[in-house]
């Protein structure tokens, strides 16, 4: 029986390993690949732990640019420096982009099949339920025995947005620095 790497010394990809990672989320979420990322960085590899990924994807939300874009890029880095961010970048984004390419091609010629056109909306279909499934997991570290403010903000942040549609920008000027300070109040 073999133990997992503690996080504190994880199992550190090849550059080979990492590229494949990378293409394989990118193959496997259309319409969306934070599911396949969190699945394949933390359940499958490894690589994270799911307060890891939870923390880098927040980081990433910050930048500018795609969130998943910035992952491979913070996650390579981390993993391997400007060579891992590299490898991850054109792991995630160089499979699609011929996948896309070629679709358009291939829409432009038989866009008005309606064969084309269901198949189009079956993979939307599937692509939202992806997005709930790992929204579901990435909450689950909120919940801990430790029940603390986290829970309470996300809360807040959906019913704001979610139920009351009161503007994001608002929402977050409020609850920004209220979480930020109520996880100071909580960890000092």
């Amino acid at each position: 029986m073999s133990v997992a790497a503690p996080s504190s010394a994880p199992n550190t990809p090849s550059l080979l390993q990492l590229f494949l990672a990378f293409v394989t989320m990118s193959l496997s979420g259309f319409g969306g690949v934070l599911a396949w990322s969190q699945r394949i960085l933390v359940e499958e590899r490894r690589w994270m732990t799911q307060e890891e990924f939870n923390d880098a994807y927040a980081l990433c939300q910050f930048l500018p640019g795609p969130n998943i874009v910035n992952l491979s890029v913070v996650f390579g880095s981390k993993v391997r420096g400007p060579a891992g961010a590299a490898i991850a970048l054109i792991g995630l984004l160089g499979p699609p982009f011929i996948i896309v390419t070629l679709v358009g091609i291939l829409y432009a010629r038989y866009g008005e099949l309606e064969v084309f056109r269901r198949a189009l909306t079956g993979l939307s279909a599937a692509a939202a339920g992806l997005i709930i499934a790992v929204t579901a997991k990435m909450a689950k570290p909120l919940f801990t025995p430790r029940f603390g403010p986290a829970p309470l903000i996300a809360l807040a942040a959906f019913l704001a947005v979610g139920v009351l549609r009161w503007p994001l920008p608002a929402v977050l000027a409020v609850l920004m620095p209220l979480s930020i300070f109520l996880a100071w109040w909580v960890r000092r």
